[in-house]
C-alpha cells in the first residue's frame, strides 16, 4: 500500500505543487487548508506522515503538533513542519513539540520529496531492529546481535522511548517523563548521565555503532547510520 501523506497548507499553489510532486513518487496524498480541520480529519483517517505548515488559519501548526504528540491521534506518523519563519527559536520549539524535521520556505519541491523519503525511512516501524539492536520487552533486555547490553530498567525504558520513534528528537523533559513518569522531579542532567551510560554499554559490544545522537540545545534522538 502506498504511504499516506497529509498536506496541511493554506496556500493553494504550494499545496498543488506538493501534491503533484509527491504523487509522482507514488505517495497517496490528502490536503487540508485550515488548522482546525486537521484533528477531526485524523480521527477517521490513518497517515504515515503529516506535512504541516506553521502558520495556518484556525489553529497554528505548532498547536496541532503539540496536540498530535500529546494525544497520540496520529499514531507513529512522522511530522515535517514547513514555514516562512526562520527564527531558530521557532525551529527548536517545533522539534521540542515532536516534529521530525523542519523545512523553511521558500523551498524546492524536490527538497521536500527528499526530506519526506528520509524521514519515512527512519521512522518506519522496526527501523531500529535492522541495525542489530533488539529489545526484548518481556525480559526488559536490550542486545546487539545477541549480546546483552546489561541495561538497567531505567536505561532500557529510556532507550525504548527513542527506538520506538527513530529520528524523532526528544527533549530531556520528554525523556524524563519516559523514565519516571510526570509525578517525579528529576534534574535535566540525570538524562545526560543515563544516555552516557547507554552509549558506553553499546560501545563495549559495538564500538563502531553510533545509535544515539545529541541535538544541541534540544535533546537526543535514536538515528543509527
Amino acid at each position: 500500500m502506498n504511504e499516506r501523506i497529509l498536506i496541511v497548507e493554506d496556500e493553494a499553489k504550494i499545496a498543488d505543487i506538493l501534491c503533484d510532486y509527491l504523487a509522482r513518487e507514488g505517495y497517496a496524498t490528502h490536503r487540508l487548508q485550515r488548522g482546525d480541520e486537521v484533528l477531526p480529519w485524523l480521527r477517521g483517517h490513518a497517515v504515515d506522515l503529516v506535512l504541516l505548515d506553521l502558520m495556518l488559519p484556525g489553529v497554528s501548526g505548532l498547536e496541532i503538533c503539540r496536540e498530535l504528540r500529546a494525544s497520540g491521534l496520529a499514531g507513529n506518523a512522522a511530522i515535517i513542519m514547513t514555514t516562512a519563519r526562520i527564527e531558530e527559536s521557532d525551529r527548536l520549539l517545533g522539534l521540542e513539540l515532536g516534529a521530525d524535521d523542519y523545512i523553511c520556505k521558500p523551498f524546492s519541491p524536490r527538497e521536500v520529496v527528499a526530506r519526506v523519503k528520509a524521514v519515512l525511512r527512519r521512522t518506519r516501524p522496526n527501523a531500529g531492529g535492522r541495525t542489530g539492536l533488539e529489545l526484548d520487552l518481556e525480559r526488559w533486555q536490550a542486545s546487539w546481535h545477541g549480546r546483552d547490553l546489561g541495561l538497567t530498567a531505567i536505561e532500557f525504558r529510556l532507550l525504548k522511548q527513542m527506538v520506538d520513534q527513530p529520528g524523532r528528537i526528544f527533549s530531556r523533559e520528554q525523556l524524563m517523563d519516559a523514565m519516571h513518569g510526570t509525578d517525579r522531579i528529576v534534574a535535566d542532567r540525570t538524562v545526560d548521565s543515563h544516555i552516557k551510560k547507554i552509549r558506553r554499554k553499546i560501545a563495549e559490544v559495538a564500538p563502531e555503532a553510533e545509535l544515539i545522537r545529541s541535538v544541541y540545545g534540544v535533546g537526543y534522538k535514536y538515528a543509527p547510520e
